[in-house]
């Protein structure tokens, strides 16, 4: 069944109205897709002061009421079961995922609350393999989606009619939300909470968190950091950590082979085996990382941060900005630069939108 929840979501809430938000879990669900959310939106005020007014009246929603079982940890007591309450009881509805999502497949009762929610509540989404419950209930079906990156082909095979994004943190089609998984839950949660707020609301929130508002990598599941930690090779571990720290080098391929004790074809296969980039691929990626992070917590200007990061010149980094991200430099701080003049009191209408 195909459905258009875009077209039949309700309007947002007028400014100033306490929104309900649930969490939908079912037993082995993974802890942290319900608690990283639901602490964010629970400790979120209209202001961003700590004493200041709550935004949202957060609830748990199991199969049934009660305690509802993780797959590791405490169990979590739920408010109500999904026979208890009706969708449009809820602004906004979050999936979580864990093992116990996918087993729940054939649940008829679940899927069809979701189908009813997909039309009657404003923001439907899920977190990790929740979104394998989105799917199977149709409302992914012609949308773009993601999942954690070891489920993202399952869900692919499973459901063709979903336009999988496996590298993103999370995805916001019209009013689905899906998130990749685990804290990237949070992320997402975030961005809601800005598009409900207001940016300020949400930067101050991200900060008593000690948490980034866009984290470094922006909306990628994966970035040049993530690719050291999978070097099993001591060596090209070493190596990696010297390419970070000395970006603004040439970083050649013979370079990085001569430091490495291997001649440029051997390193070459080596490195993209060990990898899964190439060497070449994977300076660029480390140079667009710092990059980028550059552009999203200072005020430096893009000359200056193409020549820190390697680049030589801001028309080189707008290329590669293009190849890996999609935009250009100056478009992507406009988006994700946290030293905004919203930072400052002085919002933006632009800032009260999620920017991806």
């Amino acid at each position: 069944m195909t459905h258009d929840p875009v077209s039949a979501a309700p309007p947002p809430a007028p400014a100033g109205t306490i929104r309900r938000v649930a969490v939908i879990a079912v037993d082995a669900f993974e802890l942290l897709d319900v608690a990283g959310p639901l602490a964010l939106f629970a400790s979120a005020t209209f202001d961003g002061r700590h004493d200041g007014t709550h935004a949202y009246d957060c609830r748990l929603v199991g199969r049934c009421r009660g305690p509802v079982r993780p797959s590791v940890g405490p169990s979590l007591n739920a408010d109500a079961g999904i026979a208890d309450v009706e969708p449009d009881a809820f602004d906004t509805v979050l999936v979580a995922g864990g093992v116990g999502a996918r087993r729940a497949l054939p649940d008829p009762a679940v899927l069809d609350w979701l189908r009813r929610a997909a039309g009657r509540v404003r923001r439907l989404g899920s977190v990790c393999t929740g979104a394998f419950l989105l799917a199977e209930a149709g409302v992914l079906n012609g949308r773009r989606a993601t999942t954690h990156w070891r489920h993202a082909e399952d869900l692919a095979a499973a459901f063709p009619g979903v336009r999988i994004e496996p590298d993103r943190i999370y995805v916001h089609d019209g009013n689905i939300w899906t998130a990749a998984g685990v804290t990237s839950g949070m992320d997402m949660a975030l961005a809601m909470i800005a598009e409900d707020l207001g940016r300020r609301p949400a930067l101050e929130l991200a900060r008593s968190k000690v948490m980034y508002m866009h984290r470094p990598g922006g909306q990628s599941q994966f970035s040049a950091e993530l690719a050291l930690q999978t070097a099993d090779e001591p060596r090209l571990a070493r190596l990696q950590g010297w390419v970070f720290e000395n970006l603004s080098s040439p970083l050649t391929v013979e370079e990085l082979a001569e430091r490495a004790a291997m001649s440029p074809r051997n390193f070459n296969r080596v490195f993209t085996r060990a990898v899964g980039l190439s060497p070449a691929r994977f300076v660029e990626r480390a140079r667009v990382d710092a990059a980028r992070r550059r552009l999203e917590a200072g005020t430096a200007s893009i000359e200056a941060i193409a020549y820190d990061t390697g680049f030589g010149n801001p028309e080189r980094m707008r290329r590669s900005f293009l190849r890996q991200l999609g935009i250009a430099p100056a478009d992507y701080r406009q988006r994700f630069g946290s030293l905004t003049r919203a930072d400052h009191g002085q919002m933006q209408p632009s800032d009260r939108v999620n920017p991806l």
